[in-house]
């Protein structure tokens, strides 16, 4: 991985934007755990597995932790022994967890641990692992985040490609005036509730999905 070089500036930045990340993740915390609480009732008594869904992902440097949601999905995983894509497993509250971006609030823990941050490249899957560009690879040159870039330029309506070359931008012109635009055009764009089914990039099949570091 080539390393980038950010200004003086920029990192200044983002060791004040930490801060604020834990202090934020705490306060939405506090405020939003009757809805959390509630969001993991229904969850628990809708279908059969856990609360919260854990999966494996690559961070900043490539540092593999364990990214946390609300369950959206059923815990089989293939059926008449065929394996399911991941949209046949979505349970009919996980669309809406989904919708509205409820099943991402768990990830305030992620930002507190200091695994994520609000604002960042959004962590795929470790199966995507290599499949970068040396210059896509900025992304993990700093914390992955609950909403970015990509998420209000078409969310889910554009390849996987294509949202790694729009990080390059993200990255190499971070600043505060750039997140507090990510900041609010994701609360429209979560509002209008746009682009939520991926109808650009392949489904993936859960067996096939890389989960642990090394396998």
């Amino acid at each position: 991985m080539n390393e980038y070089m950010f200004t003086k500036k920029q990192l200044r930045y983002l060791k004040i934007k930490r801060i604020f990340d834990v202090f934020f993740a705490v306060f939405l915390l506090i405020i939003l755990s009757p809805i959390m609480l509630f969001t993991a009732i229904l969850v628990k008594t809708s279908s059969k597995g856990p609360v919260i869904f854990k999966q494996k992902r690559p961070g900043k440097n490539k540092k593999i932790f364990t990214i946390l949601k609300f369950r959206s999905m059923k815990i089989e995983t293939n059926k008449n022994d065929r394996d399911l894509h991941d949209f046949e497993r979505v349970t009919f509250l996980g669309k809406i967890l989904r919708k509205t971006s409820i099943d991402e609030l768990p990830q305030l823990f992620n930002i507190i641990k200091g695994d994520m941050s609000f604002i960042g490249p959004r962590p795929f899957l470790i199966n995507d692992l290599g499949s970068y560009t040396p210059e896509q690879e900025i992304r993990f040159e700093i914390l992955p985040g609950i909403t970015s870039w990509t998420a209000i330029h078409g969310r889910n309506t554009v390849s996987v490609q294509d949202k790694y070359n729009m990080e390059i931008y993200y990255a190499k012109n971070i600043s505060l005036k750039l997140d507090i635009k990510i900041f609010f055009k994701t609360i429209l764009v979560v509002l209008s509730a746009k682009n939520v089914v991926d109808n650009v990039n392949k489904p993936r099949i859960a067996s096939k999905i890389i989960d642990e570091e090394g396998k």
